[in-house]
């Protein structure tokens, strides 16, 4: 009980007052010096890691592909983004306990022990500083713990690149130390190099479109580093996606099942019936309490036809209907929307595109499980118990070929045990480097829908068929979407429309594709009958007044994306005022003059 209670006070080190300059903790409280000194106490500690710092409601963050009734502040932009007081991001509790625990892991005689651990600590303290560069660019490094007295506390932030070669130093320690054995809620070496490939892709891409030039390496150094870190997973051989045979539904199964597939999921979060731990993933998607999220037109118009083509190649693609509009597409549209003759899964009863639990009509079922599944009651909130990704091996396939494009030394042969790989799960056709080069796609690298700010050498056109592919493969998991907006320097992407359903004005209409109308658009009159109706203008919002697309955010008022500050986040008021060596990211105003 003992060993308990002293785990539970080490944990709070550093939280008992704000959190703010860098963690300053009180010299009165307890001391680590009697603990750490067994492999179990470095577990029990190490936990905390895992609990804090992994995204377990990663389904329901905004971006330019999936929307709610309350548009994000990072999407409405303009001045509903300020300057927290507190916040943001800026926290840094875990960094100070895993500097704590790597302070004093010599305690344990356990030599492997403490070998294994210190490779977690590196691993956990890469992982958080690839969250700050992401957030903030130029971030303070502390590699020690600090006292309430150090004068490093107060130190100024240092350069992203010597973050990120100190990163790449806690990583590449990680590698080493690390097992390597697969474990799939546990990390290790195959985990961390998927980190490093994850992070030294951001850097290399983000330099690449930012024209950001440092002292010290350039973005090609990054790129390498981040394909080879890919392509040690990929000739491991520890890990392959998740593929029964069945394309129409092995996309949904592998994030619908209750356990981790061990072959696909690198790292994921354990939730459980029978130990009460549960997420939110089910009910976030059908129930109309939960913020109503809906896939927007512009992803949906982004996928495939099952045969390859391209459904923006179509003739009048902006203004088919919905059964129209999602027949006969990349079958993982289907395992990531409602679409016509969707049912739960195990059960028969088809089920309409439900207006009133979302609000672009695109319903997301990507990880609504099987409503029997948790005794029956996996439907209410917070009561999911699949796990849920943190690093995926189609992951590690995209960033290696994306690397490489951006590069310019990607090769048919590189697409074929990345990027194919991904698509023949799927049931799709190969992607072919020469001519996706020869005939970039024109939606895709339109300032209207696409990637105004892509590279406009040879491969564009297999860049921007690389980026369809992740969009499409990630949807809905993190903030990935997001940073890759950022990194892209695609702030454009941030202030296209966001649009659903399109419906040419009143009328019945069929969403299942069984011949009966589903739902019934009105202007006058409610009509009668079983129907759920929607009166236009009152119920739902038309782009043209009694015509077009679903508008979700017809009275949200919207400003242009800042280009000149918006990929970075403010440093709150609070701890610039603690620190006054801050300075504080370009364009943004706290009021504070030092």
């Amino acid at each position: 009980m003992k060993r308990y209670i002293i785990f539970a006070a080490l944990a709070t080190l550093g939280l008992s007052s704000c959190d703010s300059v860098l963690e300053r903790t009180p010299q009165s409280q307890l001391a680590p010096e009697n603990y750490f000194r067994t492999e179990t106490d470095l577990q029990l500690f190490s936990n905390t890691f895992y609990n804090n710092l992994l995204d377990k409601e990663m389904f329901g963050h905004q971006s330019d592909e999936i929307t709610q009734l309350v548009m994000s502040n990072e999407m409405r932009g303009g001045t509903t983004r300020t300057v927290p007081k507190s916040g943001g991001g800026w926290s840094w509790g875990d960094l100070r306990k895993l500097n704590t625990m790597l302070q004093y892991i010599n305690n344990c005689s356990d030599e492997a022990a403490v070998k294994e651990y210190t490779g977690v600590c590196q691993f956990f303290r890469a992982y958080i500083y690839f969250d700050k560069v992401r957030r903030f660019g130029d971030v303070p490094w502390v590699d020690v713990q600090l006292g309430s007295s150090d004068a490093a506390l107060y130190n100024p932030r240092d350069s992203r690149e010597f973050i990120m070669t100190k990163m790449i130093e806690d990583i590449d320690g990680a590698i080493e130390n690390l097992p390597t054995a697969v474990s799939v809620y546990r990390v290790n070496k195959w985990t961390a190099l998927a980190l490093k490939s994850s992070f030294c892709l951001f850097e290399g891409t983000y330099r690449k479109y930012h024209n950001l030039t440092l002292e010290g390496h350039d973005y090609q150094y990054y790129l390498n580093l981040a394909a080879d870190a890919a392509k040690q997973i990929i000739d491991g051989g520890k890990y392959k996606l998740y593929n029964t045979g069945k394309p129409a539904q092995d996309y949904q199964t592998l994030f619908t099942q209750e356990n981790a597939d061990k072959g696909e999921y690198m790292l994921a979060i354990k939730f459980d019936f029978g130990l009460e731990i549960f997420n939110n993933s089910t009910a976030y998607s059908i129930l109309q309490t939960q913020g109503r999220p809906g896939m927007t037109k512009k992803i949906v118009d982004s996928y495939l036809m099952a045969d390859g083509t391209r459904f923006t190649d179509q003739a009048g693609w902006q203004t088919k209907q919905f059964v129209e509009e999602v027949t006969g597409r990349d079958p993982r549209l289907a395992q990531t929307i409602r679409t016509t003759g969707y049912h739960r899964i195990g059960q028969t009863k088809v089920l309409a595109p439900d207006f009133a639990a979302s609000i672009t009509g695109f319903q997301p079922v990507k990880f609504v499980m099987d409503p029997t599944a948790g005794n029956s009651g996996v439907d209410r909130p917070d009561r999911s118990i699949n796990d849920l990704p943190v690093i995926r091996y189609a992951e590690v396939l995209l960033n290696y070929a994306e690397a490489k494009a951006e590069l310019g030394t990607l090769t048919q042969e590189d697409l074929n045990v990345s990027i194919n790989k991904i698509r023949k799960r799927a049931g799709m056709p190969d992607l072919n480097m020469d001519a996706a080069n020869a005939n970039p796609d024109w939606y895709l690298e339109s300032k209207e829908y696409g990637y105004a700010n892509v590279d406009k050498g040879a491969n564009k056109g297999v860049i921007l068929e690389i980026r369809r592919e992740r969009t499409i493969e990630l949807a809905q998991e993190g903030y990935i979407r997001w940073y890759d907006l950022m990194r892209w320097k695609e702030g454009n992407c941030v202030d296209q429309d966001i649009h659903g359903m399109y419906f040419p004005g009143p009328g019945s209409y069929d969403l299942t594709g069984d011949g009966k109308p589903d739902v019934v658009l009105y202007t006058d009159a409610k009509p009668e009958g079983s129907v759920t109706a929607y009166k236009i203008g009152t119920d739902i919002y038309l782009s043209d007044g009694e015509s077009g697309y679903v508008n979700p955010h017809r009275d949200t008022q919207r400003t242009k994306f800042n280009e000149e500050r918006d990929y970075l986040y403010p440093i709150p008021i609070n701890d610039r005022s603690l620190n006054n060596n801050l300075a504080q990211n370009p364009g943004w105003d706290d009021g504070l003059d030092f």
